[in-house]
């Protein structure tokens, strides 16, 4: 476990929210081609080894895959219904392609296929995403290997530089900035 001091919170409210299936959800925005915001909700795959870096999967065929080549930088939101909290992560995306060359990624992209369902490993052999609307048989295809993963399979890693945590329980509410420079200091802020 990490003891970095957010992270801390994230895993308690996650362990809190367990049996909420919706919990893992979060909001992913990044920067179209044209600087435009592009937000979409994206399923939480855990933390990068023993980093604090969080895992998502994705299509390299998708619109976000362009966008994070020409801006690598992040925003994502988690809001947590039950304990009523709000993580705000700023930082940078690493996107683990089948020809990335550093061996511990291109591990951590296969583990991240093979913990997959069957279902969600399927979803890799649709049709392109973001193209017109194929056939039915396009969704349909034979299921793919379970321990190697498609080739526009990718492991998406968000790096925090900054997490922004407020607690709206009590009155007032609480508030924290956690930025990172050669390590995590923190700042408490008016919510």
């Amino acid at each position: 476990m990490s003891d970095t001091p957010w992270r801390f919170l994230l895993e308690k409210s996650l362990n809190y929210h367990r049996n909420i299936r919706e919990a893992r959800y979060l909001q992913l925005a990044t920067v179209t081609q044209e600087n435009r915001p592009a937000n979409r909700s994206v399923v939480f795959r855990g933390f990068y080894g023993d980093k604090d870096c969080l895992k998502f999967v994705v299509d390299n065929r998708s619109e976000k895959v362009r966008q994070i080549a020409v801006h690598p930088w992040a925003e994502a939101c988690w809001y947590f219904t039950q304990t009523r909290e709000q993580f705000r992560f700023s930082g940078l995306l690493n996107l683990v392609q089948a020809d990335n060359a550093d061996l511990a990624l291109k591990q951590a992209r296969q583990a991240s296929w093979q913990e997959l369902s069957n279902s969600a490993r399927l979803q890799f052999a649709w049709a392109d995403p973001g193209k017109p609307r194929a056939e039915d048989a396009d969704f349909a295809p034979p299921p793919p290997p379970v321990l190697e993963p498609l080739a526009n399979f990718c492991l998406l890693l968000l790096e925090p530089m900054e997490v922004d945590y407020l607690n709206l329980m009590g009155n007032p509410q609480n508030r924290y900035i956690y930025s990172r420079n050669d390590g995590w200091s923190s700042i408490e802020v008016n919510p």
